[in-house]
């Protein structure tokens, strides 16, 4: 008679060894990325001589005068409303004509359709430096050098690529049925985007805002070029960088620390909200 054979337990030990370095390698990788930013947070309530003479101990007291002082007199505060006027006009722009842009591509059928949808994708393969010198030439003689506007313009221009190539995929996986049947209801094609697919597409279209969102926040190169001149308008990634100069020089380390942790508060929280909405609307087309 035979033997029955038992299961090689080796595989199961395979996979539990790849899941440990897996596991390992996530873990070491979060703490590289966490330490600078703590580090940067606990230094923000330090004093300069604290942050020369220990830079890896924790402050002796709480010292929110550092926050008070770069919010004034470093003009962080006035950076952190320019970023937030300037991301919200981009971001508003962005998602509107991303959505509406990705709807009909991903929707409708037209001549020339297949070569607009390309035209945008190819958008995301052109690098923002090379752009730099004829778009400064073309925002000068627009006459939106150094404002807002130009600006706002430039950002919106710049994520549209993504943002449709991003929707479009998103839209073609809603279901045709409920469409075709507020169509038979009466609805219009413009009733039909706003009232019945835009609800539809809130995973996909949260996700692409936050990507967005983080995108225009954190950029530098751009307004650096674009907005030059009156420093009153200038964005808090310009502002950050002159108060590292001028910081630096003056050996107010401290108030630096504290510029740089207000820059960073609106990303982590946006992020840490928006975490489950962002996951979600990356596997929403896979899951439908």
């Amino acid at each position: 008679m035979a033997k029955v054979r038992k299961s090689d337990p080796a595989p199961r030990r395979e996979t539990g060894v790849a899941n440990a370095f897996s596991h390992g390698f996530l873990l070491l990788w979060g703490l590289l990325t966490a330490f600078p930013l703590l580090w940067v947070l606990v230094s923000s309530f330090k004093s300069d001589a604290e942050i020369l003479g220990d830079p890896w101990g924790l402050p002796s007291s709480l010292r929110l005068e550092n926050w008070a002082r770069a919010w004034t007199e470093a003009n962080i505060g006035q950076y952190f409303l320019n970023s937030a006027i300037v991301v919200a006009g981009s971001l508003t722009l962005t998602m509107f004509f991303g959505a509406t842009a990705a709807y009909v591509f991903a929707r409708y059928e037209f001549r020339g359709r297949q070569l607009a949808y390309y035209l945008f994708v190819g958008g995301m393969m052109f690098p923002v430096f090379l752009a730099l010198v004829p778009l400064f030439f073309v925002v000068r003689n627009a006459g939106l050098f150094g404002t807002w506007t130009g600006l706002v313009l430039v950002y919106a221009a710049y994520s549209l690529p993504f943002t449709v190539f991003f929707l479009t995929a998103f839209f073609r996986t809603l279901p045709t049925s409920v469409a075709e049947a507020a169509l038979i209801d009466g609805c219009g094609h413009f009733r039909l985007f706003f009232r019945v697919m835009l609800p539809m597409a809130r995973p996909g279209l949260i996700s692409i805002a936050i990507f967005n969102f983080l995108s225009h926040w954190n950029q530098f190169i751009l307004p650096q070029v674009l907005m030059q001149g009156d420093e009153s308008k200038w964005v808090l990634a310009q502002g950050l960088a002159a108060l590292a100069i001028n910081q630096g020089y003056e050996g107010d380390y401290s108030g630096l620390f504290a510029g740089l942790t207000l820059a960073m508060l609106p990303v982590l929280v946006v992020y840490i909200a928006f975490q489950r909405q962002i996951q979600s609307g990356l596997t929403a087309g896979q899951l439908k």
